[in-house]
């Protein structure tokens, strides 16, 4: 097992790189570095690199301001042309269309729009989002494995075998480095804590 992530330079290859973990922020300098597409999300961003160990160049698109948007929102209305945005204007819209009130963007909501700004895609229309709020539709999915750490650490917390520790957070978090800077898996497993007994 190697305990010490190496630099990115250091790597040669797309099958390395994802042995290790990378924080959004890192990505996207790495991305900058190469001269590509360093904006997105941590899955976009990943998508960007692996695509550039394939050799391909993803260079930032530039989007088109929209001058000529419709006044009247419908179930039909693109996305793109509505001015749609996490606003409460579209938050009591889409309340008023599923009868749920404090109605809240979903993750994948979320990740479907950006897929529609960075495509340009003006086909997708409000409907659309409904259905990827019903789960009627995969347009866009929301990459969980962004959320490594939260998981870690839930299941470090839900272990009962670690009710000996006062503070969780900050046993967990010695444990989480080890594994972020390692090419083990990013999952808890209660071996960590017997292994790394003496340094938590």
């Amino acid at each position: 097992m190697n305990n010490n992530r190496p630099t990115f330079n250091e790597i040669k290859s797309y099958d390395e790189f994802v042995k290790y973990y990378w924080y959004r922020d890192e990505l996207s300098k790495i991305c900058k570095q190469l001269g590509i597409d360093n904006t997105g999300t941590k899955q976009e961003l990943n998508q960007n690199i692996k695509e550039y160990f394939n050799g391909n160049l993803i260079k930032k698109k530039k989007s088109r301001s929209r001058t000529n948007l419709i006044a009247e929102v419908t179930l039909n209305s693109p996305l793109l042309d509505c001015g749609f945005s996490f606003n409460t204007k579209f938050r009591e819209f889409f309340s008023q269309q599923t009868g749920v009130d404090n109605f809240k963007f979903t993750a994948d909501m979320a990740t479907a729009w950006r897929k529609v700004k960075k495509e340009n895609d003006t086909s997708f229309t409000i409907q659309d989002m409904l259905n990827v709020y019903y789960c009627k539709s995969d347009y866009a999915k929301y990459d969980n494995s962004t959320c490594e750490w939260n998981k870690f650490l839930k299941d470090f917390c839900a272990d009962e075998r670690n009710t000996q520790f006062k503070n969780k957070l900050k046993v967990a978090s010695i444990l989480w480095k080890i594994v972020r800077d390692s090419d083990l898996p990013k999952v808890y497993t209660y071996d960590l804590v017997i292994k790394y007994l003496k340094t938590v």
